[in-house]
């Protein structure tokens, strides 16, 4: 049975490679663009609930454009759904990625020049210019500080999910503006470099090693319960957006483990460590 959120079909089209594998009335090869605005949601269905988000410069492959909606397939993690395609541009070259909580793209080298684009951790940005304390890209100038070359990935993923303590939570989520715990875990672990799925039932299905319930647990560890994770920053305190707080915050991993069986989530599914 194909996962509908990692399979590039919909009924009327199909990528070319699924061709026997599933139905749809045309297969096609798909077109790449990039993600033009800041924050885009991807949806289940055209004007339907959102699934995940993408943000500025993500690549993404568009399979179908009807009625003001595109089809696309994300480059980075294989999530499919459907954008606005009104947010989608030309395929983007970009070089460096938003490496602090959000900043902001300005009109001039000056940070009292108008502001025009709020971005959040994590967008990626073509540099075609450096100033003396701004990086010229064509959304703007950008503090040179606030962002980070595409290959010089973070080193620990726990420093990552620190940045958004106090993040609203928002179901879906994947940026400063609000994440959920698996849009956290993406987002952090993207940014070390890692390839990890976009929701908590397949980071713990296919993403890292297991670990034994008795193993001592370290910075970085994921702890999973049923529709949620967490990440621990050390061995009794973890971070995770969650909608008990409705907020990224911290919390002991023996008081969590309580609360969560006790709103009825059950028990403590898998603790894994990625290498």
């Amino acid at each position: 049975m194909t996962d509908r959120r990692l399979t590039p079909a919909n009924g009327r089209v199909a990528a070319v490679h699924l061709k026997g594998q599933v139905e749809a009335k045309a297969f096609v090869v798909s077109e790449p663009a990039s993600i033009g605005q800041t924050v885009v949601d991807l949806c289940a269905s055209p004007a339907g609930k959102r699934d995940r988000q993408l943000l500025m410069g993500a690549a993404v492959a568009v399979y179908e454009r009807r009625e003001g909606w595109a089809f696309v397939q994300s480059k980075r993690d294989g999530y499919v759904g459907y954008v606005a395609e009104a947010a989608l541009t030309a395929p983007a070259q970009p070089s460096h990625r938003v490496s602090t909580l959000a900043t902001h793209a300005y009109a001039g080298e000056s940070f009292k020049s108008a502001d025009l684009v709020h971005l959040p951790f994590g967008a990626e940005v073509t540099v075609v210019d450096e100033r003396h304390k701004m990086f010229e890209t064509p959304l703007g100038y950008i503090p040179k500080k606030h962002l980070r070359p595409l290959d010089q990935p973070f080193a620990d993923p726990a420093t990552v999910a620190q940045l958004f303590f106090g993040t609203p939570y928002l179901w879906g989520g994947n940026s400063s503006r609000g994440i959920d715990c698996s849009g956290l875990i993406q987002t952090a672990y993207h940014a070390c470099g890692h390839v990890c799925p976009a929701d908590s039932d397949l980071q713990r299905e296919g993403f890292g090693r297991p670990l034994a319930a008795d193993a001592e647990l370290q910075r970085g560890d994921l702890v999973f319960w049923k529709g949620h994770v967490a990440m621990m920053v050390d061995a009794q305190t973890m971070i995770h957006a969650n909608a008990h707080h409705m907020a990224c915050v911290y919390e002991g991993l023996a008081e969590a483990t309580i609360r969560i069986k006790a709103q009825g989530d059950g028990d403590i599914l898998a603790r894994k460590r990625v290498l």
